[in-house]
């Protein structure tokens, strides 16, 4: 059972943020096969819907979702593409599934939004595949905060994800991301490209009551970090990236320039850091002990 991200209860404090509908679909589909032996069997596979994503009654972008958390997708992609400056500026976002389309409603519109919302550029991402050509243009305003990992923080977080019950597990062809203060797990989400998945939680960090700093959290994925993946992270304020993945050349440029801590290929106890060790507090020895599932019971 995949981990989706509750919406967050509001109270009379939260009476700005966007009024959310809790929009529901199936995650997997079940499906007949035919196996290596010849023998017919059924299996579930993820589902994959579109998702149109009207802005004020114009229309902005169809995205290809799995469906978990359509409104914190919606609302975390405003934010990551720089449409929506502040929570505060949605009113609410609805998403109906019988015509498969989100609508947002703005409190005062967005300016030039013909503009910003012309030019495009196409990326590596799967599930989404264009990203606003401006999101490269604010890689020089952001500052993270100072913070640092342990090894032996790491090594839990990556122990939390392979215990993780999920829908890759049970139908695969989908990524997972995921957002932690050391090593506590705060969010989970799956969908069927990782900048989905990462949208959805820039949502859910945006509708936290007292707005969710990301100055202390760690950023996990299943995908590569490319150079989008690193700028969306950095525009949560999450200063620290882990990746089962590898790296891109541009990925790695930009976190180079942000000072954003990349930490790939992280399996068992293994890992690659790619860019600002300082952020990385090594503790060699821990890289010796077998990894948690080689261990035997005790007796």
């Amino acid at each position: 059972m995949t981990a989706i991200p509750d919406l967050p209860r509001r109270t009379p404090d939260d009476a700005a943020l966007p009024a959310l509908s809790n929009a529901r679909a199936p995650l997997t589909h079940a499906v007949e096969v035919v196996n290596e032996r010849g023998e017919h069997e059924h299996l579930h596979i993820p589902a994959e819907r579109p998702l149109t994503v009207y802005v004020d009654k114009r229309e902005i972008v169809t995205l290809m979702t799995l469906g978990a958390q359509p409104e914190l997708l919606v609302l975390g992609y405003l934010r990551n593409q720089r449409l929506a400056r502040s929570v505060h500026d949605i009113a609410s976002i609805t998403v109906d599934w019988e015509v498969n389309a989100a609508a947002v409603t703005t409190r005062g519109g967005i300016d030039h939004i013909e503009q910003r919302t012309a030019h495009k550029v196409v990326t590596t991402g799967c599930g989404q595949g264009s990203v606003f050509g401006s999101l490269m243009d604010e890689v020089d305003r952001i500052l993270l905060a100072p913070a640092q990992l342990t090894q032996a923080q790491l090594y839990g977080i990556v122990n939390a994800m392979r215990l993780m019950e999920s829908t890759y597990k049970s139908a695969g062809s989908v990524h997972g991301c995921a957002l932690f203060r050391g090593e506590e797990l705060l969010t989970f989400v799956e969908d069927v490209g990782r900048h989905n998945a990462i949208d959805t939680i820039a949502g859910w960090m945006w509708m936290q009551p007292g707005a969710m700093e990301g100055g202390d959290k760690v950023f996990y994925t299943t995908g590569r970090l490319t150079s989008e993946m690193v700028i969306k992270s950095a525009q949560m304020g999450v200063p620290i990236v882990v990746s089962r993945s590898g790296m891109t050349q541009m990925g790695h440029a930009v976190a180079q320039q942000l000072g954003l801590c990349a930490i790939g290929r992280a399996t068992n106890r293994r890992f690659v850091c790619y860019s600002a060790p300082e952020r990385l507090v090594l503790q060699p020895e821990l890289a010796q002990a077998p990894p948690p599932e080689a261990r035997t019971a005790p007796l």
